[in-house]
């Protein structure tokens, strides 16, 4: 199973290099971040990106993030949900079997810096009822915290810096905590040089003098099965760099979570639709607490 995650700063502007990144890469789940996109803005090619069932959550101009399923490595429909701490359109769920799969986008906190903090406690109290639940989750996206000084290059270092600061950092160890894996840094534990972010001026990003921002955090019963977690700063011309990870599932693992149905208690969304956006609700069952029904239409 292949899970992707980039902050694209802007869809519309990155529209080709999104499309032949996931020609190349065929992600089974792909999250991206801060789409500055209403779901009607969204180019026409990535709406009907072939192969896959697509979710966008967005506003013009700000924020927004999307969550894509691939169908053949997923056979029934995905269930489509945002947390109740969702603001800004900064999160979207998919609930496929016991795994939730999370695209979210953490507020910076430059401007708001409390705001930033209370969506992290909400982050950390619905990863505990989603473990509590009985689910399985892999997290991902752009968290905007640096979890330990290693995530931040020497030249960049400064701890009174939003992203940088001592009790976002815990905040982040207290998410974690609650049964999650930085996959990342769990595969690559000595890497001095392992960064997602970069200034755009300087040639920060050829100079690999960054910031480590985005993750990929998986439920450690998954973690344990992961084989690799990269990023690719070749690619794109975001801010931001693609983050891939593999879980290498036992061939148990994958019939349970890949081909078994859902119950009947879930609302199948339009076998036709080639994309949602959460314009226009419809209502969809909520798999645990703390979340609230996704609407779902067809374009």
């Amino acid at each position: 199973m292949k899970i992707a995650t980039w902050n694209v700063n802007g869809i519309r502007a990155r529209e080709a290099q999104l499309l032949e990144w996931i020609e190349r890469e065929r992600p089974d789940v792909v999250c991206l971040q801060e789409l500055k996109s209403t779901a009607s803005q969204v180019p026409a090619s990535l709406c009907e990106l072939q192969g896959y069932r697509c979710y966008w959550h967005g506003a013009k101009a700000y924020s927004g993030v999307g969550l894509h399923i691939r169908r053949d490595a997923f056979l029934e429909e995905p269930n489509f949900l945002h947390p109740t701490f969702d603001y800004e359109t900064r999160v979207v769920t998919a609930r496929m079997n016991d795994i939730i799969f999370v695209s979210v986008y953490v507020p910076n906190g430059g401007k708001d810096f409390p705001a930033k903090m209370q969506f992290l406690r909400e982050m950390e109290r619905y990863v505990a009822e989603v473990h509590a639940s009985g689910a399985r989750m892999v997290l991902c996206g752009d968290i905007n915290i640096t979890r330990t000084e290693r995530d931040v290059h020497p030249k960049e270092r400064n701890p009174a810096l939003v992203g940088q600061r001592p009790e976002e950092r815990e905040m982040l160890e207290r998410i974690l905590a609650q049964g999650l894996v930085d996959v990342g840094r769990a595969l690559d534990p000595d890497n001095e040089n392992l960064f997602t972010w970069w200034a755009p001026w300087r040639k920060m990003r050829e100079r690999n003098i960054g910031w480590r921002l985005d993750y990929i955090m998986a439920s450690e019963s998954l973690a344990a099965t992961a084989s690799q977690c990269s990023v690719y700063r070749e690619v794109g011309t975001s801010d931001h760099a693609p983050v891939i990870a593999t879980f290498e599932l036992k061939a148990a693992e994958s019939e349970r979570n890949l081909d078994r149905p859902l119950s009947d208690k879930s609302s199948p969304v339009n076998e036709n639709a080639g994309q949602q956006s959460s314009e226009n609700p419809q209502p969809l069952s909520s798999p645990v607490a703390g979340q609230e029904e996704a609407g779902s239409k067809p374009k």
